[in-house]
């Protein structure tokens, strides 16, 4: 496992600051040949052993920002990595590192526990069907408040403080997801209230933020589409869906689904590191997938058929999990190779 080690998420950090306005001025003659002096040395020295952690977790993190340069990361944020105080943290600060590196990151968070206990304290019965759930007005109102509310501006609020520049927005806001009513169950039959199915996404107001620096933290509350009869009504959107949708629309290089979980594993229990869409279907027609991970590799399959270049499932129990997956890859970009799963087409 390639993680990233204390000294490199420093590192991480030094560039950043040297991404920002540093022009290197032009070199004397005498400087330009003390300099090839350098390098010739250094080179020598190089071959003749190996290079020191330092240097190669420099190099591993400059290949990984030059794959990754002027695209765009979509973070779907839940699970552990979000109720964890500490973890919580850690997320925002990862979320400001990457942003000072020059890359264009777009969250978008869940948080049904918060949505649960809440539930709980004001009276309001509720169900999943399919792993979706079922949303009622009274169950959308109470949903709505917790995500837009404190858990949307806790995210945008923690990035800013770790040094870097978030806009907490919902779906509903300048019609950034437009919805229409998801029906459940393999025949479409099921009823699930107002469960939304996201058919069209802001990316002008999405992309005009990132141009600006500002990481858009949305909120997975959205509305029916203008001129609909049901344009007035107000969706919740599964978290994982709407993460994955959007990657899809922005055409990202990368969607990073932070879990509670390890990854895909086998029937050894195994992390398997890399899968194919195709590959997903072996392992569900033979059972290896099974019950809550076949929900995450459908969105995650989901994804790269929209376009996105890769899908993380990723254990977002692991502290800086998200520096680790994004630039311990290197140039291939494939993740540190024991944080998580990684599906391509």
């Amino acid at each position: 496992m390639k993680l990233l080690s204390a000294s490199s998420i420093a590192l991480a950090s030094i560039l950043g600051t040297a991404t920002h306005g540093f022009v290197p001025s032009p070199l004397s003659p005498t400087l330009r040949q003390h300099q090839h002096d350098i390098s010739t040395t250094t080179s020598l020295s190089a071959s003749s052993g190996p290079l020191n952690p330092f240097v190669k977790n420099a190099i591993t993190i400059a290949s990984s920002l030059h794959s990754l340069s002027g695209q765009t990361i979509v973070v779907k944020y839940g699970g552990n990595a979000m109720t964890t105080p500490e973890l919580a943290t850690l997320f925002c600060e990862d979320i400001a590192t990457l942003q000072k590196l020059g890359l264009r990151i777009v969250v978008v968070h869940g948080g049904g526990p918060m949505i649960n206990e809440m539930l709980e304290k004001v009276g309001v019965e509720s169900r999943f069907e399919g792993g979706m759930r079922v949303s009622t007005e009274e169950v959308v109102d109470v949903a709505a408040m917790v995500l837009c509310g404190k858990v949307n501006k806790n995210i945008s609020g923690g990035i800013v403080l770790a040094g870097g520049r978030a806009l907490g927005l919902s779906g509903r806001d300048d019609s950034l997801m437009q919805c229409e009513k998801l029906w459940g169950g393999d025949d479409k039959s099921l009823d699930l209230g107002n469960v939304g199915q996201v058919m069209t996404v802001n990316t002008e107001l999405i992309n005009e933020l990132l141009d600006n620096g500002i990481t858009p933290v949305i909120a997975p509350i959205g509305m029916g589409c203008k001129g609909a009869d049901d344009e007035s009504t107000v969706y919740n959107i599964n978290a994982d869906v709407a993460a994955g949708r959007i990657a899809g629309e922005l055409r990202a290089a990368r969607v990073l689904f932070l879990t509670d979980i390890a990854g895909v594993l086998d029937k050894e229990m195994k992390l398997l590191g890399r899968l194919s869409c195709d590959d997903i279907d072996k392992l569900k027609e033979d059972e290896t997938i099974t019950g809550g991970m076949i929900p995450k590799v459908t969105y995650a399959t989901d994804a790269v058929k929209l376009g996105v270049q890769g899908a993380f499932i990723t254990d977002g129990r692991v502290p800086h999990a998200l520096l680790n997956e994004i630039l311990a890859g290197g140039e291939e970009g494939m993740g540190s190779g024991g944080g998580g799963t990684v599906v391509t087409l």
